[in-house]
């Protein structure tokens, strides 16, 4: 404990905010490697929250705090790290840029109001970035760019540039150009110089650096003006009048506020180049909370609700945007604050509806927040209260799990929770030992709580517990979340549920009948057995004549049936899609009873099991495979080698095709893995379970 409270101790005093107007959310975007924890680090620094810039290779940043993230030198979960720049105070979120945690990612996008976009200057732009880009831009979310690790013997800062044009469109420019030790500004024509260190030095820059960056302002200064309000610009511009500094300075703010303009910055996060640019960028261009519209409230019930605005004295309306559990203080929540305000020793409403497919099933609870903390990557600094735009975090609200919402338990709020996309890499996992089974128990509602991209799945039919993940990369960071938890536990193969059918009519005779003094058992029943077509269930017809089983036993008859059919026959898998016929049968006056014809019902189906040809069933999927139209001839040659019968493709936005086919859910289990190796990570896939169909002969039953 003493180590941990010197930790909290060495990240400072945290700053409570009055005015909403003073907060700006960012998230940090990327694929991985492009540098975005390296420049909160960097920013982190310069501002002075921190005394040195931490290293990802050393494993000593603020925001990658897990021990998975220092073990793969990765990001694997959100972080929040917030900065003080000219009496703003900037909530840095730090997500993950590996495909596996996009649930990170989306949390980051929920709980932010603007995203700052960063790519390597010797990577290029990946397509899962694109599609982020595309995302943020379908919801009118501001965007701006930085181009980072300068310093990287591949960099080319310039092609950098060009490629985030190509790639993200239209309103996509350079705000500043890399010169000598520094930066030179397009607008201000001003050279910033990192010689020393941060903070620049301001002066003029050389004129061979004006001359070659001429053609690069124009372009700034018509973008620019295309988005102003002020119709007469353009047209003073193009005259030849020199259009005012100030003008020019505020209508690109204006613009990147409202999303239509995203300016480019390069950015050096060792040597500090770009980092007073990105902070007072992010100050005076990107929008407070008030200019941002939270997400619409209704009650728990569903009933109708008046909209929240980011008023400190409205409605409490926040959201738990991440769920993660410390070792020394327990569950610990990060909520974004949406509308009033967040104090504590005061009751809450905790509430979370609409995730029951994903194991959250639905809850309200009241509860009582103890602490508010303001979150510096794993450090928590107390504050007495959170205002509607900012983030804080709570600790022990025991019911509160990821998406949920947290208002007055006088006024109870429910927000819809975001999109999150479907796990699709099964993981079955088993405890080493008796003792470990309830540690594991414990450690999976913890981790399920807090990962809304994770499912629990308990099979009844195989016996398995599965985990579906997002990838290699999600289900080593859960599994070692579950053995640092003190869950002893093994992988195992994934068990697919069979079902089997008869494929020709059969008969069967059940005769149970024993005496053993007393009260004995007696029944007898003939049935027939034919199969339907699939998808049709069980279906149950009397035809007895005579009176030769008694009618009130004929219910008993068809219940030992079912209770066979669901327990399966010689290979133990739920028989489906069968018609059974009971056409005659004995009993006896003393001895039948319900239990009798129960036992005689499920011994004439297995007798009718063994005369008649068992077919084994699988399950097959209905998938739906987005990808670029390069990948399109390997991925339909794969489809057919995984017995995949394509139905049909369509063109997709973006140079992408969707193919929809039908595969066999037993050659999807590793699908995830396969299809992103296939595509370099490009394509994505759903799947939904369309029907039961025979299984090849020959073919192996797990």
């Amino acid at each position: 404990m003493a180590d941990k409270q010197a930790k909290n101790a060495d990240a400072g005093a945290a700053v409570a905010v009055d005015d909403p107007a003073k907060v700006r959310n960012v998230v940090l975007v990327g694929p991985a490697g492009s540098g975005k924890t390296t420049l909160a680090e960097a920013l982190l620094a310069a501002s002075g929250t921190v005394p040195r810039a931490g290293s990802v290779v050393d494993g000593t940043t603020v925001c990658d705090h897990d021990p998975a993230a220092v073990r793969q030198q990765r990001s694997v979960g959100l972080s929040v790290a917030p900065v003080l720049h000219q009496g703003h105070k900037i909530n840095l979120i730090d997500t993950p840029g590996y495909a596996d945690f996009v649930g990170e990612l989306r949390a980051g996008l929920r709980a932010a109001d603007a995203a700052l976009f960063v790519v390597s200057a010797a990577e290029g732009v990946d397509a899962a970035t694109v599609a982020v880009w595309e995302e943020c831009a379908a919801v009118g979310m501001p965007r701006a760019v930085v181009v980072s690790r300068l310093d990287h013997h591949r960099a080319d800062a310039m092609a950098e540039m060009a490629a985030c044009q190509a790639a993200f469109g239209a309103g996509v420019l350079p705000l500043y150009l890399p010169a000598g030790d520094g930066l030179v500004g397009l607008i201000t024509q001003r050279y910033f110089d990192y010689s020393g260190g941060y903070p620049p030095k301001v002066g003029e820059p050389a004129a061979a650096d004006l001359e070659r960056m001429a053609e690069a302002r124009n372009e700034l200064i018509e973008g620019v003006i295309a988005e102003s309000e002020d119709e007469s610009l353009m047209d003073r511009y193009l005259a030849g009048e020199e259009i005012p500094e100030a003008t020019l300075i505020a209508d690109l703010e204006t613009a990147v506020a409202r999303g239509s303009f995203h300016p480019v910055i390069p950015v050096c996060s060792t040597s500090g180049v770009g980092l007073a640019e990105v902070l007072d960028g992010i100050v005076r261009a990107f929008p407070s909370p008030l200019e941002h519209r939270p997400p619409e409230v209704t009650t728990p019930d569903g009933g109708e609700h008046a909209a929240i605005t980011a008023d400190p004295a409205g409605p409490l309306a926040a959201e738990v945007v991440r769920t993660a559990v410390d070792s020394y203080v327990g569950r610990v929540s990060l909520v974004r604050v949406f509308s009033g305000t967040l104090r504590p020793e005061r009751p809450v409403h905790v509430s979370g509806h609409g995730l029951a497919e994903r194991g959250h099933e639905d809850h309200d609870a009241d509860e009582r927040v103890a602490h508010l903390y303001s979150p510096l990557g794993s450090a928590l600094r107390e504050v007495p209260y959170c205002v509607a735009g900012d983030l804080c975090a709570l600790t022990k609200v025991g019911s509160a799990e990821t998406g949920d919402t947290v208002s007055s338990p006088d006024d109870p709020l429910l927000m819809e929770p975001w999109a999150m996309p479907e796990p699709l890499l099964p993981v079955a996992v088993v405890a080493k030992t008796r003792s470990d089974e309830d540690t594991l128990a414990r450690n999976l509602s913890r981790l399920v709580a807090g990962d809304p991209t994770l499912r629990l799945d308990r099979n009844a039919e195989t016996g398995q517990l599965v985990l579906w993940c997002m990838g290699e990369a999600h289900a080593d960071v859960v599994l070692s979340r579950l053995r640092a938890g003190g869950a002893d536990v093994d992988t195992e193969p994934v068990k697919i549920s069979l079902r089997s059918t008869f494929s020709k009519p059969a008969k069967g005779h059940g005769r149970h009948v024993k005496q053993s003094g007393g009260h004995g058992q007696f029944a007898v029943c003939d049935i027939e057995v034919e199969p339907l077509p699939r998808g049709s269930g069980f279906q149950f017809v009397d035809k007895v004549v005579g009176g030769a089983v008694p009618h009130q036993f004929i219910p008993s008859v068809e219940k030992g049936v079912r209770a066979q059919l669901a327990r399966g026959l010689a290979d133990g898998h739920p028989v489906v899609d069968v018609k059974v016929t009971l056409v005659d049968g004995k009993a006896h006056s003393v001895d039948s009873s319900d239990a009798a014809f129960q036992t005689a019902g499920a011994l004439a189906l297995r007798e009718a099991a063994a005369n008649g040809h068992i077919t084994m069933l699988e399950p097959l999927e209905e998938v739906a495979i987005r990808l670029p139209d390069e990948h399109l001839g390997t991925v339909l040659g794969d489809l057919s080698s995984r017995r995949g019968r394509v139905l049909g493709t369509e063109a997709g936005e973006g140079g992408r095709t969707v193919i929809k086919a039908e595969v066999p859910a037993t050659e999807l289990v590793r699908y995830l893995i396969d299809l992103r190796s296939m595509t370099s990570g490009t394509a994505t896939f759903t799947r939904r379970h369309a029907r039961f169909e025979p299984m090849p002969e020959g073919m192996a039953v797990h």
